[in-house]
């Protein structure tokens, strides 16, 4: 692609690293913002700016937060004992959405993939472990991913962790095999939390 401009060029370069977008999409982006006023086109920028000072991951379960623990972790209403293990923070979106969750979270950042040349150590689990290790879990609830990856992390949690008395369940298989969390649809979802299952390893 041709650009008789480099500021335009670099625009769209630097929009094309987004996920699902090309140079033709990242091209239509960059014409619209100088079509649209500065004022709205500063706003965007400062948004994405606050996004990377100010957003972080809660100290306790490791879900986006703007402070030191989520709103989850801190809630009262929230059922403390009741941890469900999901991939990333678009999962608890997801969950959330759906209204019958009333649990807490522990976002694990990534899934165990050897191929791919992540490891246990790469994810967030030490932190579970330490969780576990309180006393004030009895109950995880694992709500990956139904996909290879998935499987093979929550098989090695639940091994990790067997040793402390703590009931392993699975959200209900209603998300296709294969399939990601965040593309599931709410009434699927809510239905697959609500169902769970044992968790057999």
């Amino acid at each position: 692609m041709n650009f008789n401009s480099k500021v335009l060029e670099n625009a769209v370069n630097e929009l094309s690293r987004f996920p699902g977008i090309g140079k033709k999409t990242a091209l239509r982006m960059v014409v619209h913002l100088l079509k649209t006023d500065k004022l709205v086109v500063n706003k965007l920028a400062q948004s994405i700016i606050e996004l990377k000072e100010k957003i972080g991951n809660c100290t306790i379960c490791g879900n986006m937060s703007e402070t030191e623990c989520c709103s989850i972790c801190t809630s009262v209403n929230r059922q403390k004992s009741l941890v469900c293990v999901v991939k990333d923070f678009q999962d608890v979106l997801a969950l959330e959405n759906t209204g019958q969750y009333n649990g807490v979270y522990h976002v694990l950042g990534g899934l165990i993939s050897p191929m791919d040349g992540i490891g246990p150590e790469d994810i967030n689990l030490s932190q579970l472990i330490h969780r576990v290790k309180t006393g004030e879990i009895n109950e995880i609830i694992m709500a990956l991913s139904a996909t290879m990856e998935g499987d093979t992390t929550a098989f090695y949690i639940s091994k990790v962790l067997s040793a402390y008395n703590v009931k392993f369940t699975a959200i209900s298989r209603g998300i296709s095999v294969g399939g990601e969390l965040e593309f599931a649809d709410e009434i699927t979802l809510g239905r697959s939390i609500k169902d769970r299952i044992p968790f057999n390893s």
